[in-house]
């Protein structure tokens, strides 16, 4: 069955509306926040207008859900471009996908996307990718750039959106890219 099938077909799986990956013809870093903004929203778009707390129920045996999963990128958001590369006194983030009862998904998403202006406005004032961060990471000791930062960033948020393209399905048969 084509993709077109799936979504006129009333008696298939719902399909979900996804973006298109942008076409950005431009310098280095817009190329990049372009794509890292892409796999944001259809994160965002996987864990928002479910029914009921579906987004809050495990997928698989470790625990994983499409809240968790957006927390949890938040928390990396606010680590590498904030506490990394900014050099914020704030506590370091735990990545954690543990919800508390009072997170709803509108309160997750928004806090997501309050992490994402504030990476952005990073990205924005940084005059060149090849800058250091603030703080190093990792066992070398040596400060991640810029541009390291921003690929280790697509590579995350792709990941975890891969994951919330499969937990969508299972919580209500909702299919995309």
């Amino acid at each position: 069955m084509t993709d077109d099938q799936l979504r006129t077909d009333t008696n298939t799986r719902p399909a979900s509306v996804d973006a298109k990956p942008p076409t950005v013809d431009s310098d280095e870093k817009a190329t990049l926040l372009a794509f890292l903004d892409y796999l944001r929203e259809g994160v965002v778009a996987k864990a928002q207008g479910l029914e009921g707390d579906l987004a809050r129920v495990a997928g698989v045996p470790s625990g994983t859900n499409l809240l968790g999963l957006v927390k949890h990128l938040t928390e990396a958001e606010m680590y590498w471009f904030d506490w990394v590369f900014d050099g914020a006194e704030e506590e370091v983030p735990d990545f954690g996908m543990e919800l508390a009862a009072e997170d709803t998904e509108e309160s997750v998403v928004a806090g997501y996307r309050a992490a994402v202006v504030r990476s952005n406005a990073i990205v924005a004032r940084c005059g060149d990718l090849g800058w250091a961060a603030a703080r190093a990471t990792g066992k070398s000791g040596v400060p991640r750039s810029m541009r390291w930062i921003l690929v280790h960033m697509i590579e995350e948020t792709a990941r975890h959106a891969g994951h919330a393209d499969i937990l969508r399905e299972q919580a209500d048969g909702a299919v995309g890219r």
